[in-house]
């Protein structure tokens, strides 16, 4: 009998562990996935690695279609030349200090979420400023964290020149020292870290996305959106739709949706329904970041065929093509989605001149006395910031788009 128990308890021990198991890494990962929730408020903190954002507007749009259904404000407070003590900050009026600047800046978004990208400036002082900027970037945290708000940090990233005059390997190995270090301290913490300094030097072997040797361009400020995406578990993947005709009609692969096709099958009527919006592309992106759709259709007679999306005609290729598979690089998707970021460049441009105005010194500086009364003029920019929020949030849901494929001639 003894025998017999002890078989049997291994056998119950072995279901469980085969059972048990797979709940508990599901428990896991969903506990560490990232996700946004309605009234989050995401802050960009750093150098000019968030400023210059303020031009393109990518980072921010795609969090904003990766979260169609969440109300999410977003706030960058990038600058140009800062670092983790707040240095590039200074004003003529002080106080505020420079650090106690950035720890207001901070404080008055009350961010839940923080990105932060800092190291780059720093890094000019090589190992011998490593101590003093571990020590600032843990007192910054500490402050992120008195507010309640997830920090996810960003490494360095590197510089790329054909100025010979620059020793390359010396400040690169300088930027790397930094970005180890701020894993190490994210670790430490418990905080995510995104590597970006990899992904940046491989794709700046591929195609010019960083101007001056230091600063991101448009296209590199598109791929590192997709590096942010990809680090956050947010990976966009290469979507095909296929639909199959025949003398019986037509059928779709489970993510499409047939809804009219004629007896001679030369119109064909579909939906493929989208769960987030594209970020609008380039040919230097997709150098980078091919992401775009693709649609195969078998069966058809042999010619030429456009597709159209709500009657606007975005592609034509012959049936041989079609077979194949051709990409959607345009539509109704795409146009939405510059409109968004439109919309966004607007509303964080307005935001940028309310929180750093041209003539800080004569509003809310030392010399307030002469033209304060405009800071309710500043305040006053609140009303256009939210109707431009709202106006994104109207936009940021896909809407249904009807694809029709006819045979041209017909």
């Amino acid at each position: 009998m003894r025998k017999v128990s002890v078989t049997f308890g291994h056998i119950l021990l072995l279901l469980l562990t085969i059972f048990y198991k797979p709940v508990e890494v599901e428990a896991q990962s969903k506990t560490s996935a990232f996700d946004l929730k309605d009234g989050d408020r995401v802050v960009f903190l750093g150098n000019s690695l968030f400023e210059n954002d303020f031009q393109y507007g990518y980072l921010e749009l795609a969090l904003t279609t990766r979260f169609p259904d969440k109300n999410v404000t977003f706030r960058n407070l990038g600058w140009s030349g800062d670092d983790v003590w707040g240095d590039g900050r200074s004003t003529f009026t002080n106080p505020p200090t420079a650090y106690q600047h950035l720890m207001q800046n901070i404080a008055k978004t009350q961010p839940t979420v923080v990105f932060l990208g800092y190291g780059g400036v720093e890094a000019q002082e090589g190992e011998a400023g490593l101590a003093h900027f571990k020590d600032g970037l843990n007192n910054l945290l500490n402050k992120i964290d008195s507010l309640g708000a997830k920090t996810i940090l960003l490494s360095t990233i590197p510089v790329v020149s054909s100025d010979t005059s620059i020793n390359l390997s010396k400040r690169n190995a300088d930027l790397e020292l930094y970005a180890s270090a701020i894993a190490k301290i994210a670790a430490d913490r418990g905080k995510q870290f995104i590597d970006i300094y990899k992904p940046i030097m491989d794709a700046s072997k591929k195609t010019t996305i960083i101007e001056n040797g230091v600063h991101l361009n448009e296209t590199g400020y598109y791929y590192l959106a997709n590096v942010l995406e990809n680090g956050l578990g947010l990976k966009n993947e290469k979507q095909t739709t296929t639909i199959s005709v025949s003398k019986t009609g037509a059928e779709a692969s489970a993510n499409a949706k047939i809804l009219e096709s004629d007896k001679e099958l030369a119109n064909l009527q579909f939906i493929i329904p989208e769960k987030f919006l594209p970020l609008p592309a380039s040919p230097e992106t997709e150098k980078l970041a091919d992401v775009a759709p693709i649609l195969k259709v078998t069966g058809l007679k042999k010619g030429f065929y456009a597709l159209t999306a709500n009657d606007d005609q975005i592609v034509t290729a012959s049936a041989k093509d079609w077979e194949k598979g051709v990409e959607i690089k345009q539509g109704p998707s795409y146009y939405q989605s510059a409109e968004i970021r439109d919309m966004i460049l607007k509303k964080n441009e307005l935001h940028f001149f309310q929180y750093r105005p041209i003539n800080e010194t004569y509003i809310i500086g030392f010399r307030a006395y002469e033209q304060g009364k405009h800071v309710k003029d500043l305040e006053d920019q609140n009303i256009l910031i939210k109707w431009l929020e709202g106006q994104i949030a109207l936009q940021r849901m896909p809407k249904e788009i009807v694809y029709k494929l006819s045979a041209l001639g017909n």
